[in-house]
């Protein structure tokens, strides 16, 4: 097999599906400087990404044996790392713990979408943090991605975030991108917000439960 199409397999496991040029490229992302150990990833991150905070009582049950040991560096190690396993998982750890100052790594690793599947993460954590940069994020994001029908990524794991900001906050962003939204769901892939806003705010609750259990 040659370097090219090992590099390839390389990325598409890691979760870099589709590429594409976008406004964000330019932007500097967290990376690590070294490759993380397949043993931190064992510990951190195996236990963790698949069924991820839908199944709040596996995800405790993992994660009390080690909880004490979670610090920040172990949540930038996961999403420095290129692949959307660790990063989803740094996500969820930054939400539960309430690590702000990662904000700016996740809302830069959320409007660069380089890997699939971690958007979700990215999504609940801003939510989590609830801060105006966070918010800013999020419309950045919506501002672009709604314009890509193209791109079938976190336009929808947005807006509900926002709608979940905005029932704490008492503002409207949402309604804001509503009328974008409709125009990118004409396509294939209609998906009502409301309807689904009921799963976000579940894995916001399991958040919550997961960080007091």
């Amino acid at each position: 097999m040659d370097e090219k199409t090992k590099k390839q397999i390389e990325l598409h496991s890691a979760g870099a599906t589709i590429r594409h040029a976008s406004p964000f490229a330019e932007l500097e992302h967290y990376t690590n400087e070294n490759k993380i150990e397949p043993e931190f990833i064992k510990k951190w991150c195996v236990p963790f990404y698949m069924f991820g905070i839908n199944n709040a009582d596996e995800f405790i049950r993992n994660f009390e044996p080690i909880r004490a040991e979670l610090n920040i560096e172990v949540v930038k190690n996961l999403l420095g790392d290129f692949n959307w396993r660790t990063r989803i998982v740094g996500a969820y750890f930054a939400s539960i713990m309430e690590y702000k100052t990662v904000e700016d790594i996740i809302g830069i690793h959320l409007l660069k979408s380089q890997v699939c599947y971690a958007g979700n993460g990215y999504c609940l954590a801003l939510a989590k943090f609830n801060t105006q940069n966070g918010i800013e994020y999020l419309k950045k994001y919506l501002e672009y991605y709604l314009t890509r029908k193209d791109l079938h990524y976190d336009q929808s794991g947005a807006m509900l975030a926002l709608k979940w900001t905005d029932q704490i906050n008492g503002t409207n962003e949402m309604n804001n991108y509503l009328g974008l939204y409709k125009e990118w769901t004409s396509g294939n892939h209609t998906q009502d917000i409301n309807n689904k806003f009921q799963g976000f705010e579940q894995q916001m609750n399991n958040l919550k439960r997961i960080k007091t259990a």
